[in-house]
């Protein structure tokens, strides 16, 4: 089959980054293919950690880069890039990975950006993978009792927090509910189901819905479609004064009130370093699933005193990075 170019430039970089060698590995030029859900110019972390591991673009490594967005298309990338044979797959987001276990049982695939890998099929623990995937946890269910806790801790006066988004492109949501129906009652906090489509106006109709009970929060769920979304979503959630945590910090930096996230970079990092081992002989089965080790804390204080909410010295000493 003839090779074709799938190669996307993402925040300027070249698709075939430069990354560097082991000497003994100079006689080999290894494939390493990369299958990515979403931009995100952080991504070029995995490409210098690489390099501070020793692999570099043209002497010992070479990188076939495929961008696939969520959509039906990335099926038949996923299937294109396996047809180049690559030693090794690092792939960014839960239906990229899904993807590429459908095209291939043998080639070692690396993930990250990835919520329930049990449940979505690709490993069967985490400290024992199996099969040809493993790779990092963006959030496990934990973390949604956090969220709840920093809606409490800002807006003492909650007693619902919702859950929003869409089951169709965060097909999680259920795990990420359950992780609220357990964690919420403890913190005095009755959650709340908050489904929306794609569509702005279900979205709005959502959001409204959830303003309208009384004493409301508001958990934005990590989601494709809560991503593409994110202005009018801020935008709503300040028209109805309703308290948000996100899952991100760029829906803070755009105005929103507060968001606890795993750290990009890092992501990229341990990803970089499964993808190293693997190269130098490990199997994928070997390598145990990880979850996040680091999180980041982001508040915005202008959304703060817009919605009349006081920032507990406790938040604000927590926080990574206040937004005046």
């Amino acid at each position: 089959m003839r090779r074709r170019n799938f190669i996307k430039a993402i925040a300027g970089s070249a698709a075939a980054w430069p990354l560097a060698a082991h000497a003994q590995q100079r006689d080999r030029v290894r494939r390493v293919g990369m299958l990515i859900g979403f931009d995100d110019p952080d991504i070029k972390e995995f490409q210098r950690q690489l390099d501070k591991l020793g692999w570099s673009e043209g002497r010992n490594i070479h990188i076939d880069f495929l961008y696939a967005p969520a959509g039906a298309q990335v099926q038949a990338l996923a299937n294109d890039l396996v047809t180049l044979q690559p030693d090794v797959i690092f792939a960014q987001s839960r239906p990229a990975t899904a993807a590429l276990q459908s095209a291939t049982s043998t080639i070692p695939i690396v993930f990250c950006y990835v919520i329930d890998p049990i449940g979505a099929g690709f490993v069967a623990s985490f400290p024992r993978p199996g099969g040809n995937l493993t790779g990092f946890v963006v959030y496990e269910p934990s973390v949604v009792g956090k969220w709840i806790e920093m809606l409490k801790e800002i807006a003492p006066r909650t007693t619902r927090a919702a859950l929003l988004g869409n089951p169709k492109t965060a097909v999680y949501y259920d795990y990420l509910l359950h992780a609220a129906e357990a964690a919420a009652p403890s913190l005095g906090v009755e959650p709340v189901p908050g489904r929306i489509a794609s569509d702005s106006a279900d979205i709005e109709r959502g959001i409204v819905a959830i303003a309208s009970l009384p004493s409301s929060s508001m958990v934005v769920a990590p989601d494709s479609t809560t991503n593409v979304n994110s202005s009018l979503i801020i935008e709503l959630a300040a028209r109805y004064h309703l308290p948000a945590v996100y899952s991100n910090k760029f829906f803070v930096a755009a105005g929103g009130l507060m968001s606890y996230g795993v750290i990009a970079v890092e992501q990229y990092r341990q990803a970089a370093s499964y993808v190293d081992q693997i190269l130098r002989g490990a199997k994928p089965s070997d390598l145990p699933v990880q979850t996040p080790n680091k999180y980041e804390t982001v508040v915005n204080l202008k959304a703060a005193k817009a919605l009349g909410l006081a920032v507990p010295a406790g938040l604000l000493v927590a926080a990574d990075e206040v937004i005046e």
